[in-house]
């Protein structure tokens, strides 16, 4: 569907077209944003983009792309350029391996980290200077609970999404003064195709959320200007206690002079 010229806020979405990025698709639709949603599969994308701009009144456009391609990667960059009027990037499209690091080939790993670390840093950079043009610009950033818990899942996803928080959090110092919003958001396991596509079984794995209950608790965060969100932490002082401990750390790096334990 193209594009309209409306005065309403325009997202755009990766990894749309279903899960995560579709339910937000849904919700933002129901806040009134138009909508540019990307994915792999552009059937699936049309279809949603057809029910969304109907149920809600809004321009939806659907954008075949694989962010995993370098050639598909930058026609989708070339469309943010040429699209200043995106006031939010929803940083979503994200994927796992099917098994651990030494089960895994070298391509799906490469694959992986293209998808879930390069594609995110490129898109935000691009974004960057439309949505410094929006007074509520914003960038909202899918990161994983896993970010928090190396021992859990496999070392590549893993640490994909402990970069997604930590580039988060560093944009959130470096443009503090761009009047700019950076949401990091922390899911843990979330009910969507991500598990079969990644050779799970999701009835075999403890705590998962419904994906309409993560994303309307993300938007929750969203709308208070959270810096990092974590929908399934109960306790948040939790969250505040480990990030005091973290940044209490900072002075301690800055020595000359190696520990005594080391000497």
């Amino acid at each position: 569907m193209s594009q309209s010229t409306s005065s309403k806020p325009l997202a755009l979405i990766t990894g749309a077209s279903t899960g995560i990025g579709a339910t937000y698709a849904d919700r933002l639709a129901k806040r009134g944003y138009d909508l540019i949603l990307v994915a792999r599969d552009g059937a699936k994308l049309e279809q949603l983009a057809a029910k969304l701009s109907s149920e809600n009144g809004v321009s939806v456009r659907a954008f075949r792309a694989d962010l995993t391609d370098a050639a598909s990667l930058k026609s989708l960059e070339t469309l943010i350029r040429d699209t200043p009027q995106i006031s939010l990037l929803v940083n979503n499209a994200g994927s796992i391996l099917p098994g651990g690091f030494k089960d895994s080939d070298v391509e799906d790993i490469d694959n992986l980290i293209r998808l879930n670390v390069t594609s995110l840093a490129r898109l935000s950079r691009v974004a960057l200077d439309g949505l410094k043009t929006h007074k509520d610009g914003a960038i909202i950033n899918i990161a994983s609970v896993l970010a928090l818990a190396a021992e859990i899942s496999d070392p590549v996803y893993t640490a994909s999404k402990a970069f997604v928080l930590t580039f988060t959090q560093s944009l959130q110092v470096e443009l503090a003064n761009s009047g700019l919003y950076f949401q990091v958001v922390l899911p843990a396991a979330t009910r969507t195709d991500i598990w079969a596509k990644g050779g799970k079984n999701i009835e075999e794995v403890p705590g998962v959320m419904e994906v309409d209950e993560l994303v309307d608790a993300a938007l929750v965060g969203f709308d208070k200007k959270e810096p990092v969100t974590i929908p399934p932490l109960q306790d948040e002082n939790k969250w505040f206690a480990l990030d005091n401990a973290r940044q209490a750390l900072r002075m301690e790096f800055l020595q000359s002079h190696a520990a005594p334990r080391y000497k």
